[in-house]
């Protein structure tokens, strides 16, 4: 690599330990900055893809993982892989709590309230927007 390809490539040294600012936090954001097509209401939270301490020790483990990497960059690979894997897994795993909580609300049976309906569909929509936000 050509030193002026690594001055362009997107990244340099602080970005191996330090996460870029303003894009790849995990942790809840205010309910302004996640849904992009206006103003959330009260009656819609945020859902946290990860818990508090699921980010800490994510983060402390990616800052591992990319330290690690002038002794033995090949096991730093296989690390990093893993890591992804898990965040990937802990994702899937709110992701299919969430599910399983948004389908309770209009899967009772019977008759629902198309009140009920509309609030489980805002709540879908809340939670898909936070999926691609992230």
């Amino acid at each position: 690599m050509r030193a002026d390809d690594r001055a362009t490539d997107g990244l340099g040294t602080d970005d191996l330990v330090e996460p870029r600012r303003g894009g790849d936090d995990l942790e809840e954001r205010p309910a302004e900055d996640s849904r992009r097509d206006g103003p959330r209401s009260q009656e819609e939270p945020v859902p946290a893809l990860f818990r508090p301490e699921q980010v800490t020790e994510f983060r402390t483990r990616w800052q591992d993982v990319q330290t690690s990497f002038v002794d033995d960059p090949q096991r730093t690979l296989r690390d990093a892989d893993q890591l992804v894997a898990e965040v990937m897994q802990a994702l899937a795993s709110t992701f299919a709590d969430h599910k399983h909580g948004l389908e309770a609300q209009w899967q009772r049976g019977g008759e629902v309230a198309t009140e009920d309906l509309r609030l489980a569909l805002r709540r879908y929509r809340t939670f898909f927007n936070e999926l691609l936000r992230s």
